[in-house]
């Protein structure tokens, strides 16, 4: 695959990360040659953007619709307190088309939705799902499943937080760990934009890795973290035969 080259500025801007053992010039030309969707740019996802805005991912594509609200600004890094009352995907749009010209970030006024998702994930070389509603979740999982994009999850509540990387035909997906929206999950949550921004950044060195091939992903584990004491446990996922989304689309040795 032919990849694009830096520019003088773009190797000025990004010199420091393309010192890092294993990414290399190399590996920022990947990330410019790259697309990824995020799904939803509060809290977790604004963060995700920001940091791979930052590192120089070539096309940035987010979803979200609604305006911005006062109860958002404490997490929603992307926001301005003057932006209230006004589209979330506009300010969002607009703090990182200034923290980084060289990039090309596309904003979508829509969450993931039924009439939406094949279109979006077709765009996308990865896709970064940082949405509040296992509605959105189930729908971009079923679609990267189809479509064989790897999905990046990202999730928290309170002072816990998960994180996650699906690839299909290697890794189950989501309904694998999911097979049902379960219950007890509620749209509002309690929530410190600190712990949101820890899982988004975290979730950001995921996707760099996964398109850079720099590291070692989460591909097949999980990762647990409770802020609240500093604790963090990884335990290992397998993919359910049984499942209804990967279970008859995947091949090879689950994970």
């Amino acid at each position: 695959m032919d990849l694009p080259e830096l520019t003088a500025a773009e190797q000025a801007r990004y010199e420091w990360q393309i010192w890092v053992e294993g990414f290399g010039v190399k590996g920022q030309r990947r990330l410019k040659n790259s697309t990824v969707l995020i799904s939803r740019v509060g809290g977790v996802g604004g963060c995700v953007a920001y940091a791979l805005a930052a590192a120089g991912v070539g096309k940035l594509i987010l979803a979200h619709a609604g305006d911005l609200k006062p109860s958002d600004l404490n997490r929603q890094l992307l926001m301005t307190h003057d932006w209230l009352g006004k589209p979330r995907i506009e300010s969002a749009v607009k703090r990182l088309r200034e923290l980084n010209p060289h990039i090309e970030i596309i904003g979508v006024p829509e969450n993931i939705s039924e009439g939406n998702v094949a279109g979006l994930v077709a765009q996308a070389d990865l896709v970064v799902d940082a949405a509040p509603l296992f509605q959105e979740r189930f729908l971009m999982n079923r679609e990267c499943v189809a479509q064989r994009k790897p999905m990046v999850e990202c999730a928290m509540y309170d002072f816990e937080a998960y994180l996650t990387t699906f690839i299909p035909g290697k890794t189950g997906c989501l309904s694998c760990l999911y097979p049902d929206n379960p219950e007890w999950w509620r749209r509002e949550f309690p929530v410190f934009g600190a712990v949101a921004g820890t899982v988004g950044n975290m979730g950001a060195v995921e996707a760099i890795k996964l398109l850079s091939g720099a590291g070692e992903t989460l591909a097949g584990r999980l990762l647990n973290m409770n802020l609240r004491d500093m604790t963090f446990q990884t335990v290992n996922l397998r993919r359910d035969p049984q499942c209804q989304i990967c279970g008859a689309s995947t091949s090879g040795t689950s994970v």
